[in-house]
């Protein structure tokens, strides 16, 4: 389960809630193919992709509520950008059957994580998802579309890296945290595509790699086009 969680009213999300890794930790040089003008576009397809998939995303809200009777909204703590914390968006999709129901209150709010160490290693058998739909949910990665609100806000791109906790990048990154940081985080990757849960953190931190330093509006364009039947058939996620 979600351990050592804070519940804050959900228009409260919007404050500033952003704090530094300290820059000397890491020494930030890169490139990026990104302009201003395909920064505007990205943020047009996903406010564009929020308007189209509202029915949904309201869906799966009511529905988390029903079965988990807490709030549909949780958000962990991750790293940015140049090693910015940023708060990622998810629903809910771990619960305790059978729990305490939250308060109204607390259901129309983001219970914000506090899990710096980040996520056990996912396995097909998770016990702690214990819901036909939460499992469904998180093999489609419909738990991820509340993160079109990053890409809308600039924090995060539809392709990159997947946002990771402080402990991982260097778990995950080691020496190359660095080079990997100077990429906005992404809703799909390389990664995602390539194999995804089945692959190590050296084949992940490869290919994450391998997008910071060849990274192309073509091969954007065919992630994003690989990512649809990754989606539409669940593979290699659980």
């Amino acid at each position: 389960m979600e351990n050592l969680t804070t519940v804050n009213p959900l228009p409260r999300y919007y404050e500033l809630r952003v704090s530094s890794i300290p820059n000397s930790h890491y020494a930030f040089a890169g490139r990026a193919f990104v302009t201003p003008r395909s920064w505007w576009c990205e943020r047009l397809l996903a406010a564009i992709l929020l308007l189209l998939l509202s029915p949904l995303l309201v869906g799966i809200a009511v529905l988390t509520v029903l079965l988990s009777r807490k709030s549909p909204l949780i958000a962990h703590r991750r790293v940015g950008q140049y090693g910015c914390d940023f708060w990622v968006l998810k629903f809910r999709t771990m619960w305790q059957a059978g729990g305490v129901p939250g308060r109204v209150r607390e259901i129309f709010s983001v219970e914000f994580i506090h899990d710096d160490t980040g996520p056990a290693r996912k396995s097909p058998g998770d016990q702690r998802v214990a819901s036909r739909f939460a499992r469904f949910c998180r093999r489609h990665s419909l738990d991820e579309l509340p993160q079109l609100i990053h890409v809308f806000e600039g924090r995060m791109s539809l392709v990159g890296p997947r946002p990771v906790t402080r402990t991982e990048v260097d778990s995950i990154y080691g020496a190359d945290a660095a080079e990997v940081l100077c990429a906005k985080p992404g809703l799909a990757g390389l990664w995602q595509v390539s194999g995804r849960n089945r692959l190590t953190d050296g084949e992940r931190r490869a290919l994450d790699l391998e997008w910071v330093r060849n990274q192309s509006p073509g091969l954007f364009v065919w992630i994003l086009l690989r990512t649809i039947p990754q989606v539409l058939y669940g593979g290699d996620t659980w």
